[in-house]
């Protein structure tokens, strides 16, 4: 055995090969730092390791190429840390054509097929920015279909009666998706809002059906007339104003200029999502009604409450 202590062979190393600081000294009223090293001539080269010598416990003088191995690994030059873990740090640009959207989308599958165990992606910026937004906008849509249900329900006194208003806004969701598939748009915020105001108007048509159909059999009428005289007695207010919308929303599908892509991302989700709203809404809402009342009529027997 050398004898040799390994801290003696780490503090060896540094004054060799680093700067092993000494002590502070005062002169000229400045305080200097004193750090010890060899010159860089004698530390240039892996080699010169060979040439130094650390003392053992009985005095002796050990080549340090004795006690320590080299090996050549690759290493980053710099280590960066985010949110306190060592990380590498990729700057990027999506392709002509291809939107931030589809950039994001494409690093976050890659990631998942090459990444080792205990390692994952982290978005900074305005990339951060894009995905939290995208999660929140998700869950104002959630949101906006819970109030939406419960103002219903306080409006008609009855938890069945809302639930063929909602069933409409499927149509108008869907209308929406096609529409930016079609057109190869982003989910983006813009998007998100469209949505927002899809879920209003879908449900502003089922409600002139559904209301006019509940004054009708609270005055005595048979459940399959009233249906059948709101959805008759509705429909032309019902394309008129939706219509009329989707006319005055086209021109935003073919906006240019600056700003253009969001002007084209709402303007395609409300003009693709009321045209679906509206052209199955109008036939498939009477029949949401029908069988909500059905099944409220069916459960009131069983309950034996009205």
């Amino acid at each position: 055995a050398y004898e040799v202590d390994i801290d003696e062979v780490y503090r060896t190393l540094n004054i060799v090969f680093g700067k092993y600081y000494v002590n502070d000294f005062n002169l000229y009223g400045r305080i200097f730092h004193v750090n010890l090293g060899a010159e860089g001539e004698y530390r240039d080269d892996l080699r010169d390791y060979s040439y130094v010598y650390v003392r053992s416990k009985n005095g002796n003088l050990i080549p340090i190429s004795s006690l320590i191995k080299t090996e050549f690994i690759p290493d980053a030059p710099i280590l960066e840390r985010f949110n306190m873990f060592v990380s590498a740090k990729v700057l990027g640009n999506p392709k002509p054509g291809y939107t931030s959207g589809d950039a994001i989308k494409a690093i976050s599958e890659v990631a998942k097929e090459v990444l080792p165990p205990g390692y994952t992606i982290a978005w900074a910026g305005t990339s951060y920015q894009e995905v939290k937004v995208q999660t929140k906008g998700n869950l104002a849509l959630i949101y906006a279909l819970i109030f939406i249900y419960l103002i219903l329900v306080a409006l008609y006194e009855s938890w069945s009666a809302p639930l063929a208003i909602l069933l409409s806004a499927p149509f108008a969701l869907f209308g929406a998706a096609l529409g930016l598939n079609l057109f190869g748009l982003q989910n983006d915020v813009y998007f998100q809002a469209g949505l927002l105001v899809l879920i209003g108007l879908s449900a502003k048509n089922a409600i002139l059906i559904v209301e006019f159909a509940e004054e009708r059999l609270k005055r005595g009428m048979g459940l399959v007339e009233a249906t059948i005289e709101a959805a008759y007695l509705r429909y032309r207010p019902i394309m008129m104003t939706s219509f009329a919308f989707i006319a005055g929303a086209i021109p935003l599908m073919f906006a240019s200029g600056a700003g253009a892509n969001s002007r084209m991302i709402i303007g395609t989700t409300v003009v693709m999502g009321m045209t679906f709203a509206t052209l199955f809404g109008v036939f498939f809402i009477p029949l949401f009604y029908y069988v909500v009342v059905k099944l409220r009529e069916r459960l009131s027997k069983i309950t034996g409450r009205k």
